[in-house]
């Protein structure tokens, strides 16, 4: 048995009983069921449709995200998140390079690597190099005043850790953003690179090793083994190149907003939906969202 999931952006609900029920009979479902009216809608289906590709690129000209899944095992222990552009709007590393004045050149640089279209280690260090000189207290402001946090991702977090679900935080970032965007947020854990400083600014150089793509597979898997889990129990979200083998080894991986050629390799795309999808996505009905 299969469960296939309609959701759009809750900021502008736009999915109508016509659009469901259509899709519903095409697919010889079973009855619909509102997660949110408006925004979410599900149902089950017998088999892994053949047309579904097809029907997601229609629904995708009209706003509305599609996903079909496995019904078994859908809800799921454990909440891994990448957080550039994830679980916050901006990249980290874009906001520090525009306060150092090559904001510019340094965003190019990031979206050619998490677009897969450079090595994701050789660009981080290129990047920090560009920062060399930069003062520390740079990053309390840019935190401060240019990084906001990505719609749903509260209610994600929360909702998931109050069903007993565990999130963790994993970043090819810098610590001094994710241990903030853990507090703000309240994952159980967070992982990323390490900024070098010293006598009060930053040195161009970051720790090593550098957590890149293996890096945030090793932590699902090291992270799922303490829990007692399965990385068949986890739901992932990222939208990077760098993601990519962490969404593979995921129970769910969803490419949120992401960059084509990480969607071309996703088999769940939350294109419209924002990081409350990935509740509907489990099942939870708006009403069971927690705080």
């Amino acid at each position: 048995m299969f469960i296939a999931t309609l959701l759009t952006n809750p900021e502008t609900p736009k999915l109508d009983r016509v659009a469901v029920e259509s899709l519903r009979n095409a697919w010889r479902g079973g009855e619909a069921i509102w997660l949110d009216p408006g925004v979410a809608a599900e149902f089950s289906v017998p088999d892994m449709p053949e047309n579904r590709w097809e029907v997601w690129e229609g629904l995708q000209a009209m706003g509305i995200d599609l996903v079909v899944q496995k019904a078994e095992g859908r809800k799921k222990r454990m909440l891994i998140a990448d957080m550039d552009s994830t679980m916050i709007r901006q990249e980290c590393i874009d906001e520090l390079a525009d306060e150092a004045g090559v904001g510019a050149y340094v965003a190019d640089i990031t979206a050619r690597a998490m677009n897969g279209e450079l090595d994701f280690e050789s660009a981080l260090r290129e990047r920090v190099g560009l920062l060399k000189g930069l003062d520390e207290g740079v990053i309390a402001r840019v935190i401060r005043d240019r990084i906001t946090l990505m719609p749903g991702g509260p209610a994600l977090v929360a909702t998931m850790r109050a069903n007993g679900g565990y999130a963790a935080l994993v970043s090819g970032g810098f610590t001094a953003f994710t241990g903030a965007i853990a507090g703000v947020l309240s994952f159980d854990e967070n992982r990323a690179n390490t900024l070098l400083v010293e006598a009060g600014r930053l040195t161009g150089q970051v720790a090593e090793p550098i957590l890149g793509k293996a890096a945030k597979v090793q932590a699902l898997e090291e992270i799922s083994a303490r829990l007692g889990i399965t990385p068949a129990q986890a739901i992932a979200v990222g939208d990077g190149a760098n993601d990519l083998g962490m969404l593979g080894l995921a129970g769910t991986g969803v490419a949120l907003h992401a960059k084509p050629s990480v969607q071309a390799q996703c088999e769940v795309r939350v294109n419209h939906g924002d990081l409350t999808g990935l509740l509907y996505l489990q099942g939870y009905a708006r009403d069971e969202f927690a705080a």
